[in-house]
């Protein structure tokens, strides 16, 4: 198979050394886009192997994040398995961790200890807050950076509590930063030769994220209201029901969306004094929205939408899951695809998505069994059998097998 039907990274080594979503994501990605990413943990595991809902001993958190990697357990805090991590470590490109000082140097992953395994390696480090600073070394999660970045304050009702933005938004963002850094570094060094050192964190990608609400408080000294499902500038913009039951989105940027939308009511609030424009809609909105609402009950949420995009008119249906995994947009999108997972059997994962039509990229594995692939690893690094042997009966790497036995004792 050609370099450029493995995907546009093959020949690319990730190590992936970070837990939970931001780390990990961004190694997924690259692992789609055709790297070779091995997942490296200690007997425990990542962190997100332990929560949320369970299938055949697998938890939904890892088996959601982790495609198109490879997995070797290696025990660092021992120093047998500090030097199968140099050996791995010199044939890697990019490096990704979360860990926090002081664990990160003691397990010999900072910047300086890796380089003198690969002196040109692209180390990335991801933080909550900072690498240096004020906050430095604290632990924080997507909801704390939620805080501190100003998007609790932003999201909830008008008159309501702040609300916590559920899916985990910065921790994604954060991870597509991990990614972009890795190609921008590689990049940077196929004309200089030189690695480098890459900080990133959830905070600096939630401002990233605020421009336009953050920047209208620093260019005109406006703070942005909650406004629930409304918008500030202009309406009609929210959630209304329909006579199913379901709900629909419908937003009107525009006179020619608001007009549109008129058209295929059959209703003549364009002609209305209280909704004529933008300002006077703005004016009256808690009108527009009753009248917007009665009249949604007319139709159950396909018909309207079938109405409303025949009149081009913004409009979605509010989707749970379920409508999620069937939409056909999404299903053309190759945006859910199947994997066939070595314990469950056929998996369903979140797809990838860039779509490139010179090097198309797909996920090339399911998420790897914890040690699944330590032995092969091993064997590619220039272990021989009773050596692999012997670093397994003394724990200090982990194959899947021993994993599970384990377990069982």
């Amino acid at each position: 198979m050609s370099d450029a039907a493995k995907g546009p990274l093959a020949g690319i080594r990730v190590l992936d050394m970070a837990t939970m979503l931001a780390g990990p994501y961004g190694a997924t990605l690259m692992g789609d886009l055709g790297a070779d990413v091995i997942k490296v943990e200690s007997h425990r595991g990542d962190d997100s192997r332990h929560l949320g809902p369970e299938r055949g001993g697998g938890h939904s958190p890892y088996l959601s994040l982790n495609r198109s990697k490879r997995a070797i357990v290696v025990e660092l805090k021992r120093e047998a398995g500090r030097e199968v991590f140099g050996r791995l470590a010199a044939t890697t490109d990019v490096l990704i961790t979360n860990i926090r000082e002081p664990a990160l140097s003691k397990l010999g992953l900072n910047y300086e200890q890796v380089r003198e395994h690969r002196p040109d390696i692209i180390w990335i480090g991801v933080t909550a807050f900072g690498a240096d600073g004020p906050y430095a070394g604290r632990p924080g999660i997507d909801f704390l950076a939620q805080g501190f970045g100003g998007l609790l304050a932003l999201n909830g009702e008008p008159a309501g509590e702040p609300v916590r933005v559920t899916v985990p938004m910065i921790d994604v963002m954060t991870s597509l930063l991990v990614s972009t850094a890795a190609l921008t570094a590689l990049r940077t060094r196929d004309e200089t030769g030189e690695g480098q050192r890459i900080d990133i964190s959830l905070l600096d990608a939630l401002l990233h994220a605020q421009a336009s609400a953050l920047g209208t408080y620093l260019v005109a000294g406006e703070v942005t209201p909650r406004t629930g499902n409304r918008s500030l500038y202009f309406a009609p913009s929210g959630i209304y029901t329909c006579g199913d039951g379901r709900k629909a989105v419908i937003t009107c940027p525009s006179e020619k969306f608001f007009r549109n939308l008129c058209m295929a009511l059959d209703v003549e609030w364009a002609d209305d004094e209280r909704f004529c424009n933008i300002d006077r809609r703005l004016a009256n909105e808690d009108e527009l929205d009753r009248l917007i609402d009665a009249r949604c009950k007319d139709f159950g949420v396909d018909e309207l939408q079938e109405r409303l995009v025949a009149a081009d008119v913004l409009c979605a249906p509010v989707n749970g899951a379920a409508e999620v995994a069937e939409d056909p947009q999404i299903k053309h999108n190759r945006m859910i695809v199947t994997v066939d997972h070595p314990k469950l059997g056929p998996l369903d994962v979140t797809g990838v998505p860039i779509h490139f039509h010179g090097t198309p990229c797909e996920v090339r594995q399911p998420p790897p069994l914890q040690g699944q692939h330590s032995e092969e690893l091993l064997r590619e690094l220039g272990y021989a059998s009773g050596e692999i042997a012997n670093l397994v009966s003394k724990e200090v790497v982990a194959t899947h097998a021993e994993i599970e036995e384990a377990r069982r004792r």
